[in-house]
């Protein structure tokens, strides 16, 4: 049986409580049975992320892929779905699924990932072209982003009050704006819904392969303020932030091949959505200031 590594047990714990708990005793008693159903052999230590463990296989044939397990949650439902749109194509490949219990066998990738990059510049492009390579026509069923619209703005709203206005007005209401203006008109377009930098990896197959999409359906520029979150901590040391930000999502816009002006917007907006978030949660103060700066500082590129 596997060895569930203790930091995962604890995140699992503190999030899911109870529900967590009973999962956790029979999550390796899951991996046994899909190992022996998948004709698999577990070829390495178990790694996890933030809701699901990972483990390396090798399967009847000796080629190389991993298991993934993750906790039940609507936010994972659409993975495969994903996975199997692309079928390959600027993805993993999906191998074998089991839906009941949020399990996938997939196509091992490499160990290194564009959070290893030193180059920002290198690391937004590759993110970009692999953006663009992932916006391929989406099929019913998946989750639109334009039918958030409504729940985004009440949220904002609701947000701002209740929290006691931490936002300055011209802040929130260029999100807003994004809101009503943007938000409505999207295409049905597969997006990742999750790309940061971490979540591509280096590969054989293909220079880069996306990992862990959530499925979503609107505009590909949706996913450029993850780019920018996952990479944050060496923005810090530019001489002009705001200067180094917009360099960033120029890159990505013009690698995705997207318009410039609604990149930025949808980044805005999303940090506006995670500074809120950020309080809620209890995220550090230094987190949400950040948040707070950066979208303040967006605005000013947003004619």
């Amino acid at each position: 049986m596997i060895r569930i590594p203790k930091e995962f047990a604890r995140l699992t714990d503190d999030r899911e409580g109870d529900a967590g708990r009973a999962w956790l005793v029979r999550l390796p008693g899951i991996v046994d049975d899909l190992l022996g159903r998948w004709g698999c052999v577990q070829d390495g230590p178990v790694v996890h992320g933030q809701v699901g463990v990972v483990v390396p296989v090798r399967r009847g044939d000796g080629t190389s892929a991993v298991l993934k397990v993750s906790f039940p949650h609507p936010g994972n439902v659409h993975e495969p779905d994903a996975f199997a749109v692309w079928g390959g194509r600027g993805a993993v490949r999906l191998l074998e699924q089991d839906d009941a219990r949020f399990a996938l066998l997939l196509e091992r990738a490499g160990s290194g990932s564009l959070a290893d990059l030193p180059d920002a510049d290198e690391a937004m492009t590759a993110a970009g072209r692999l953006a663009r390579r992932l916006a391929v026509p989406a099929p019913p069923g998946l989750p639109r982003l334009r039918e958030r619209v409504g729940v985004w703005e009440g949220e904002l709203r609701a947000a701002d009050r209740r929290l006691g206005r931490p936002i300055p007005e011209d802040v929130l209401g260029a999100a807003l704006a994004t809101v009503r203006e943007l938000a409505p008109d999207q295409p049905d377009t597969l997006v990742h819904g999750d790309l940061h930098a971490a979540n591509v990896l280096r590969a054989e197959r293909e220079p880069w392969l996306a990992i862990d999409p959530k499925g979503f359906v609107g505009d590909p520029a949706y996913d450029a303020f993850t780019l920018l979150r996952s990479r944050a901590a060496d923005l810090f040391t530019a001489p002009d932030l705001g200067a180094a930000l917009l360099r960033r999502l120029d890159v990505f816009a013009e690698a995705a091949e997207l318009d410039r002006e609604r990149t930025v917007r949808w980044a805005q907006l999303r940090c506006v959505q995670a500074a809120y978030w950020g309080r809620d949660h209890g995220d550090p103060e230094w987190l949400v200031g950040m948040y707070d700066h950066v979208a303040g500082l967006l605005i000013t590129s947003i004619s």
